[in-house]
């Protein structure tokens, strides 16, 4: 698929995962076909990154389900900070390993997953939906029981996948994108680069972390992560990020994400740069 053939399949109102990790693997080129389409109201759920603060300033969330927002080497989200200061939408902050656990019971179908993480903080005070539920063993534990994060579309994006959904990482960490796609009706995957089946093979089994089963769609977007990282393939685009956190929405909207699709985008980006150098 195309990412606007992708994206073409999403509806306003949907819960939507968005996978990667702060500034790092984000479906970004998914991300700006979102931006060029009608979708809105949307429920996001994501370790969040520039993903956020892009369809926050846009106006497109309703509400955001998230352990943080980071651009990683710019602690908060610009962008995010700005519309979240000004109410534009509700906001579902938990601990990391709430969120997790939250992944976890959607992919297996429960309704929540009980966890110790939680407890004695202000997760619990900001969430008042949150609930408690006491082990029916001799312990008695009282844990907290985190709600499953079920979606109707997950995104993500990958080093390679081939035309089946197979999806491979080869950087440093898997993320959670696999438990993204297992928690969602249906999953939407970018990559790097199609390669054929045999082609996975290339790298250790480990890597091969998204099975065809739980994928919808395939769409190969080279530099598709931009401007976040997508080791080994690329770093974060340190330069440009500084650009995004520093330009006011509007104007960096127009000049980058005005146009028809995403090879507008990357054409715009390396008139930035060639004028920088």
């Amino acid at each position: 698929m195309t990412p606007d053939e992708a994206v073409g399949r999403l509806r306003s109102g949907m819960t939507i995962g968005i996978g990667g990790w702060g500034s790092r693997r984000k479906p970004m080129a998914l991300v700006r076909a979102l931006l060029r389409s009608e979708v809105t109201d949307l429920t996001v759920i994501s370790y969040g990154g520039p993903d956020v603060g892009l369809l926050a300033a846009a106006g497109r969330i309703r509400r955001l389900v998230a352990a943080f927002a980071t651009l990683d080497s710019i602690p908060l989200e610009p962008h995010f900070r700005a519309a979240r200061e000004r109410g534009a939408f509700e906001l579902t902050e938990l601990d990391e390993a709430m969120f997790m656990w939250g992944l976890h019971a959607a992919a297996n179908r429960l309704p929540f997953l009980p966890v110790r993480a939680g407890l004695g903080s202000d997760v619990m005070r900001v969430n008042p939906g949150l609930r408690t539920i006491r082990s029916p063993y001799e312990d008695g534990e009282e844990l907290v029981a985190v709600p499953a994060l079920r979606m109707d579309a997950a995104l993500v994006h990958l080093n390679r996948a081939d035309r089946t959904g197979n999806g491979q990482y080869l950087g440093p960490d898997p993320y959670f994108d696999d438990l993204f796609c297992e928690a969602a009706d249906t999953a939407y995957i970018s990559c790097e680069r199609l390669v054929d089946t045999a082609g996975l093979g290339a790298a250790p089994p480990q890597t091969l972390l998204v099975g065809r089963h739980s994928v919808t769609g395939v769409v190969e977007a080279p530099n598709g992560a931009h401007f976040t990282s997508c080791a080994p393939d690329y770093e974060r685009d340190e330069a440009f990020q500084r650009l995004y956190a520093t330009t006011p929405w509007a104007e960096f909207a127009q000049r980058f994400l005005s146009g028809k699709s995403e090879d507008d985008y990357q054409q715009a980006v390396r008139t930035w740069h060639e004028e920088q150098s």
